[in-house]
Formats: C-alpha cells, structure tokens, sequence
C-alpha cells in the first residue's frame, strides 16, 4: 500500500464508493482494485496480484482468505452493519439495516411520527442515582479516618 501512487489510491477509493455492496464484489471490480492496490489483505478484494515474499508465511490469497473466513465466524455469517445501517432516511439509503428498523417511508406524515418516536426514546447512559458517585467515594475516604491502613509507628 505504501508504494502505491495517490492517483491509484484515489481511482480505488472512487471505484469503492461508487459501487457499494453487502456481498463479495464482482470479479471485474475485484480485478481493478487488484491492478490499483495490489497488497492489502484487509479488503473484501482478494490480492490477486501480490507477490509472495517470505518463504515461511502463508502465501497473501490464503492469507486473505483465512481472514475473511475469521471475520465472518467471527459474525456468525449476519452482515456487517455500521453506523449508515442505522440511519433510514440517509440518502442514499444503507445496503442493510441494523435490527429493529423499519425501512424509511418519505411521506411527511411518516417522517413527523419517525422523528415523535426518536424523541421518546430513552437517553443513552445508566440509570444511576446520582448521590452515588458522589457519596460511595466519601464514604471511602471516611472510612481511612477510622481504619489506619498503613501505621505509622516503625518500632
């Protein structure tokens, strides 16, 4: 990747982005990312075209292979989501939504109870009394005026 010029990286990184997909990409697009950036093992695009170096390791495509294999035991076969799959009413709209989404529906109607929903859920964080942050550590302090826990006499 680092012997790569700006203007491969940039027709990559076009290419990628111009054609999103869930699944393994089609040949022809595994080919041309192959021909930009041959030797990067952590793409969906096999490194076709990177050659083995060191007679020890594992040749790059069975490299590759194992971690695609690891990626996706390591899923349990589900997609891969990320933060657009949670997001409906981007444009456009993810490959894949995350659970418990409904797909966007564009009427005002419908956008106005989205947002009505949004609104009432729950804040993120932990319902925690907020005394006790404050009086568990005084507490603990207290406690070392009465315990001693290192004394002081050396005799």
């Amino acid at each position: 990747m680092e012997n790569t010029s700006w203007e491969q990286k940039v027709n990559a990184l076009t290419h990628i982005l111009t054609n999103p997909t869930t699944t393994a990409p089609p040949l022809h697009s595994q080919l041309f990312i192959a021909t930009q950036i041959p030797c990067y093992l952590h793409w969906n695009y096999p490194p076709l075209l990177c050659h083995h170096s060191a007679a020890s390791s594992p040749p790059p495509l069975m490299r590759w292979a194992l971690l695609q294999f690891f990626k996706r035991a390591s899923r349990l076969g589900l997609p891969e989501t990320s933060w657009r799959s949670k997001c409906p009413y981007q444009l456009p709209p993810p490959l894949v939504l995350a659970d418990g989404l409904k797909k966007a529906e564009w009427g005002g109607e419908e956008r106005k109870k989205y947002v009505r929903e949004r609104l009432r859920r729950k804040r993120l964080g932990s319902n925690v009394n907020p005394l006790i942050p404050i009086v568990v550590p005084n507490l603990l302090l207290l406690s070392l005026l009465f315990w001693d826990p290192i004394p002081f006499d050396h005799t």
